[in-house]
């Protein structure tokens, strides 16, 4: 199986489609540091082969677009879930990543014992949070105070997940030297930092709130599980990550809500800004699967909601998404007042391990 990455429409389905995305998979986990996860994607792939089970037929002839969709992720999330509850013992030498083992064998096998248990981690997309990330977007308001935005700054979030992201004004980050947050903050991030420090600034949060067509319950047990089913295991330290953040959502949850992207924007746009803050719409690893009828909608009430912009109220958008050619995440933001042209301030790690800064 191609370890390199494939163009191709996020769009596309069919067949050739469903090979695809799980080639580009492996690449991207073997890119981001991600071995075993990529083992698992890749002995899953073997199943289109010959595939002799509902689980993966049901793959093999996915009607959506399997890359927009995730499609390996949701796959590869059903088996770890199976072996952090211990119910398939026979993959835990590829967890341990040992060599000399048949992983496509292993991973037929349970594919075909645990099917009922399976087949519903194809039902929705993956819920993947991660608070590494959050650095970026702190690092983008520190650039956009420096701009002369207000240091005040309302977020609103699409793909919140678990709205792990959402409690960022709970976390303390030292990049490059430069300390924002509480200390010691409920979690600290110290990213491998390449390039010039970001501005120094001292910035605030007058709101944080968010939406998710898929909501999770970081309190509930059950559903805690299903979010640590989709971290790739090799991340220890996004195991303990999550656990700080049931700990947080627990004393206090994160405010979000069930919803589309498009509808949240809008509405959110819609209410009154209050003077002196800096509106921000903010997002990570989740454009790529908002479909493009709300794609279009979410630019056009940003761009129409820019265009109403003062200096007194301004408004940012944030972007931190996958550029799937270098494997890696541009951290792109756009702001108005002024003409919102597109400034890209770095790249990134997938989950905040480095982050390259070129502000």
């Amino acid at each position: 199986m191609s370890e390199r990455y494939q163009p191709v429409d996020m769009a596309e389905t069919g067949p050739r489609a469903v090979r695809t995305a799980f080639a580009n998979q492996v690449a991207y986990c073997r890119a981001n540091d991600a071995p075993i996860t990529a083992r698992i994607v890749a002995a899953l792939a073997t199943l289109l082969d010959k595939p002799a089970t509902i689980f993966a037929r049901r793959i093999a002839d996915w009607k959506g677009a399997p890359l927009a969709d995730a499609l390996p992720l949701r796959a590869a999330g059903g088996m770890h879930a199976l072996h952090l509850a211990g119910a398939a013992h026979e993959l835990a030498p590829i967890y341990a990543d040992s060599e000399d083992i048949n992983d496509a064998a292993i991973v037929a096998g349970v594919a075909a014992r645990h099917e009922a248990a399976l087949l519903p981690w194809l039902d929705g997309p993956p819920q993947t949070n991660e608070a590494g990330r959050s650095s970026n977007f702190i690092a983008a308001m520190l650039w956009l105070t420096e701009q002369g935005l207000p240091p005040l700054f309302d977020c609103l979030e699409i793909g919140s997940s678990a709205g792990i992201n959402l409690m960022i004004d709970r976390y303390h980050y030292d990049l490059a030297a430069v300390q924002v947050g509480p200390q010691p903050g409920v979690m600290a991030f110290t990213p491998e930092w390449r390039g010039n420090h970001p501005p120094q600034h001292k910035i605030a949060f007058a709101g944080l709130k968010g939406c998710d067509v898929a909501p999770v319950d970081l309190t509930d047990p059950a559903q805690a599980l299903r979010l640590k089913a989709y971290v790739w295991p090799e991340h220890h330290i996004r195991f303990a990550r999550i656990e700080a953040a049931i700990a947080a959502a627990t004393e206090k949850k994160p405010n979000f809500v069930k919803s589309n992207a498009a509808d949240f924007v809008e509405a959110e746009l819609a209410k009154p800004q209050a003077e002196g803050t800096t509106r921000v719409l903010m997002h990570s690893i989740v454009w790529q699967y908002v479909p493009a009828a709300q794609q279009a909608r979410v630019t056009a009430a940003m761009e129409a909601a820019g265009a109403r912009a003062t200096a007194e109220r301004p408004l940012a958008w944030i972007a931190l998404e996958a550029n799937r050619t270098i494997h890696h995440h541009e951290l792109v933001v756009r702001h108005w007042p002024g003409d919102g042209t597109p400034k890209m301030l770095g790249r990134s790690h997938a989950h905040g391990a480095w982050v390259e800064w070129l502000g």
